[in-house]
């Protein structure tokens, strides 16, 4: 039986008032563990959503005070996005997968008779392959190979900028040899919204170990390495050199992109 998106999206929606601020809204992000939050108007109606990217997009990149005064000022309503991309909880997940990888969508809003319910993501669709027999594509064949990268002793605030100019939700830290470090991502980031102490900052302070993945895995291995970590993207290196500079970075978008084609085994 063709699966719905009822089968695999999260079940309730994280919500805040229009007026919540920025750096409220950034500890719904970090507590809760996701990208984005959705925003209500005061009749409690879902009017705009707020993701981790908008956030790196603002203007706390600069860290003088008249900027941050400003920014203590902004609140969800002036920053969010508007109107929210939404489906039905019972349309088809390959309606979806191709409806997203068009329209470059992270999320949509569940409805249920036009009332919220839920939410899926990239990632919620990509653990749909746990269900796949045959996936017939390798990582290497997915993967971006464009990557940004950055040293260890890069300031945060250039690793920021350069995420930002770059539309890029995550950078890579790699040693002078190009041994990749560390990764970090806009999430990593969302805790120094409004610190002072931003600029004093290095990617070495905030990196994660970064979770490798050679180029010849499968895409259902990639998917479970990302499923079993809990996390939007793995870096692939040489499998014999793996202390050189990284290939590419595969992602769960990577990865739902090639399942909604239509030659796709999914």
């Amino acid at each position: 039986m063709e699966r719905t998106v009822r089968s695999m999206m999260h079940v309730g929606v994280i919500t805040c008032p229009v007026s919540t601020t920025l750096g409220e809204l950034t500890r719904l992000l970090v507590e809760h563990s996701v990208h984005a939050v959705f925003i209500e108007d005061e009749r409690g109606s879902i009017v705009g959503v707020i993701s981790d990217i908008d956030l790196l997009m603002g203007e706390w990149l600069f860290t003088d005070e008249e900027s941050l005064r400003i920014l203590k000022s902004v609140t969800a309503r002036e920053l969010m996005s508007s109107p929210v991309a939404s489906v039905e909880a019972g349309v088809a997940l390959q309606q979806v997968a191709v409806r997203m990888a068009e329209q470059h969508l992270h999320r949509l809003l569940v409805t249920e008779a036009g009332k919220p319910v839920g939410v899926i993501s990239i990632s919620d669709i990509v653990r749909s392959l746990g269900h796949q027999e045959v996936i017939r594509r390798t990582a290497e064949e997915v993967m971006s190979r464009a990557i940004v990268v950055c040293r260890l002793e890069t300031p945060l605030a250039a690793v920021a900028r350069g995420m930002s100019e770059r539309h890029s939700r995550s950078v890579i830290v790699v040693e002078s040899s190009g041994a990749p470090r560390g990764i970090i991502t806009g999430l990593d980031l969302m805790r120094f919204v409004g610190d002072n102490g931003f600029e004093q900052k290095m990617a070495r302070d905030v990196m994660r170990a970064p979770i490798t993945i050679s180029p010849e895995a499968s895409l259902r291995e990639a998917a479970d390495t990302m499923i079993s970590h809990r996390i939007h993207r793995l870096v692939v290196v040489d499998s014999n050199q793996p202390e050189t500079m990284p290939i590419g970075l595969i992602s769960t978008s990577d990865i739902m992109i090639e399942m909604a084609q239509s030659r796709s085994t999914w």
